[in-house]
């Protein structure tokens, strides 16, 4: 396998879901990986140095610490502009799968699911391919990596995505399919169609950015010194469609779930964990707390997260293959974890691509049965309270947003009616936008932030 982005969650996940199958005597899979960014130089320096090892770090709600040396990553592959590392591994007939993460506005889809050349990183990358030259989005890489293995028939690949959205696997492949014809590489839009698989998976264990006290407590706790440790929850979950095209590691002995469709385990995880996520770190940000667990220790924020989940997510995802009040329960345990110290700087980004992708959905499916949206329009409301302190200048931290114009926000803050105008914000609400069932539910919900903060 080769993994494009050697970030913590890829460690903290299917890593170790690789060493687990080595730990257990099959040793037919390997993971290679490196950046296709040049990010993270101190954490990839620190992992060449140690050939790949590093140290996890899990924890328990409970407080539970355990320590384990993951060691599934056996090539490191350096950055360098022309990705010549990667595109040597992802070339070779024995990478069998090619896997990466993209972050929510990593897509650059616009409204239409078409591709937005208004993004100078496509626009540019575009340009790149067209030129026979590798990008930096993940088009642009899998671009430069399948072409060659095309010219060295290298045979087919499975192209795993491994992020929180729901279709991962579609979209890649829509995505991937748009960019090559805006390239006009017809050739190899062929060869991609007829020599890849693009599952669909869904992914889940809390991990978040590692602090400084986590190699200080690796090394008390195993005498090792490890420059590139990282630590997450106890809890992990793996589930993906079996539609590999070249061979796949024997994953389901090792707890992953292989099935026949996601889509269940994508509305529960998306709607009851990622959206609820989200809202406890703008509520958290908002009541001035830093850490996720303070917010879901809160009785008023925890009970607005509740309401969503019971009142509005569960009625319309039933029937379900899952126990969602138990899954709802768990989350919230999960969440409250201390140890974890989950910041919500971290969990409030991108709330620009949340609100279409975790959020609006809720509101449609409820809106279209005739029935009720109140407890989830508490969630655009706290982004909107979240997104007036950012706009003051109060927000505690650097708010990043990939998918936020800033102007366009800025502007929705100095509205006469900040709550028309956020709901009429079509990149936001699609179909939706101004629809007077959303502003009305999202208004009253916002009177009643109000008197919470």
């Amino acid at each position: 396998m080769l993994h494009l982005g050697l970030g913590s969650f890829h460690r903290a996940h299917q890593a170790v879901y690789v060493h687990r199958l080595i730990e257990s005597g099959d040793h037919s899979w390997v993971l290679a990986g490196g950046n296709i960014r040049p990010d993270a130089a101190a954490t990839m320096d620190a992992l060449t140095r140690q050939g790949g090892a590093y140290t996890l770090e899990t924890v328990t709600p409970a407080g539970v610490r355990a320590y384990e040396r993951i060691e599934a990553i056996r090539t490191v592959v350096p950055w360098d502009a022309s990705l010549s590392g990667l595109i040597d591994i992802g070339a070779r007939a024995d990478t069998r799968v090619v896997s990466f993460t993209v972050t929510e506005a990593g897509y650059y889809f616009n409204l239409q699911g078409q591709l937005d050349l208004g993004f100078d990183d496509l626009a540019q990358d575009v340009r790149r391919a067209r030129s026979h030259e590798p990008g930096v989005t993940i088009y642009g890489a899998l671009t430069a990596i399948l072409r060659e293995r095309m010219r060295r028939s290298g045979g087919p690949v499975t192209l795993l995505n491994c992020d929180n959205l729901r279709h991962n696997g579609d979209r890649t492949r829509d995505g991937l399919t748009q960019f090559l014809k805006l390239v006009g590489d017809e050739a190899l839009l062929d060869w991609v169609n007829r020599h890849t698989s693009c599952p669909n998976s869904m992914v889940d264990r809390i991990t978040p950015r590692p602090t400084p006290e986590v190699a200080q407590r690796v090394q008390a706790a195993t005498g090792r010194e490890d420059a590139a440790p990282v630590m997450a929850e106890s809890f992990i979950q793996w589930v993906i469609e079996d539609k590999f095209i070249a061979g796949r590691p024997q994953w389901e002995s090792v707890g992953v779930e292989m099935v026949a469709s996601v889509d269940p385990y994508e509305e529960a995880k998306i709607r009851l964990l990622n959206a609820t996520h989200s809202a406890i770190a703008w509520f958290g940000t908002l009541k001035g707390y830093e850490f996720i667990h303070e917010g879901t220790h809160d009785a008023q924020v925890r009970q607005v997260a509740y309401d969503y989940v019971t009142d509005d997510v569960i009625p319309v995802l039933l029937p379900s293959p899952i126990d969602l009040a138990a899954y709802r329960d768990t989350v919230l345990d999960r969440f409250g974890n201390p140890a974890i110290l989950d910041t919500n700087q971290r969990v409030a980004m991108d709330g620009f691509s949340k609100i279409p992708g975790f959020i609006v959905p809720t509101f449609r499916d409820r809106l279209k049965r005739g029935l009720g949206v109140s407890s989830v329009a508490m969630l655009p409301a706290l982004f909107l309270a979240f997104l007036q302190r950012w706009h003051r200048g109060q927000v505690p931290y650097d708010y990043q947003d990939q998918a936020m114009n800033p102007a366009a926000a800025h502007a929705i803050c100095d509205a006469a009616d900040p709550v028309a105008a956020l709901c009429a914000d079509a990149a936001l609400w699609g179909e939706l936008a101004g629809d007077e069932r959303v502003v009305t539910s999202v208004r009253q919900a916002s009177q009643k932030l109000s008197t919470m903060l």
